[in-house]
């Protein structure tokens, strides 16, 4: 149903953007949902090649990345350079600047939105500084629960 719900959105934007959602984006941004962890472009070409046998080069699943990014159904984690779907793929409201809690561990992410105040505040002070700020997403290295409670136990 979710996957249902972010491929309409998907078909929505490429209307907007004059462009066709084809089969082989769906297809990424269903690998991408199914994704337990972020992926590379690499990673994907190869989830690709096994889920739908059929060989899909790197540089073909950056462009497909690219439309799902610019159209909120992806993001790129700028410090790993790996791709997850949008958290909120699924729906149509707007929410806060994205922030991913990144297990430093086991890689799990974790996509929060941002309160847009403390977001404000944010860009005041990059403002302050003397900085524009072109990108507002902000990735935190984190350890997940897990991680956190199996590090105790072996202390």
């Amino acid at each position: 149903m979710l996957l249902q719900s972010a491929l309409s959105r998907a078909e929505q934007a490429s209307e907007r953007a004059e462009i066709s959602l084809t089969s082989k984006r769906k297809n990424v941004l269903a690998l991408l949902m199914a994704a337990e962890r972020p992926v590379s472009a690499y990673e994907l070409a190869d989830l690709y090649r096994e889920g739908f046998e059929q060989s899909v080069p790197p540089m073909s699943i950056y462009r497909m990345l690219d439309f799902l990014t610019e159209n909120n159904l992806a993001h790129k984690l700028n410090s790993e350079n790996k791709f997850i779907s949008c958290a909120h793929a699924t729906c149509e409201h707007s929410h806060g600047a994205p922030q991913f809690l990144i297990c430093e561990q086991c890689h799990k992410v974790k996509e929060a939105a941002i309160d847009k105040s403390i977001f404000i505040e944010l860009e005041k002070a990059v403002e302050k500084a003397g900085f524009v700020l072109t990108n507002p997403q902000l990735e935190l290295k984190c350890l997940c629960n897990e991680c956190a409670q199996a590090g105790k136990q072996t202390d």
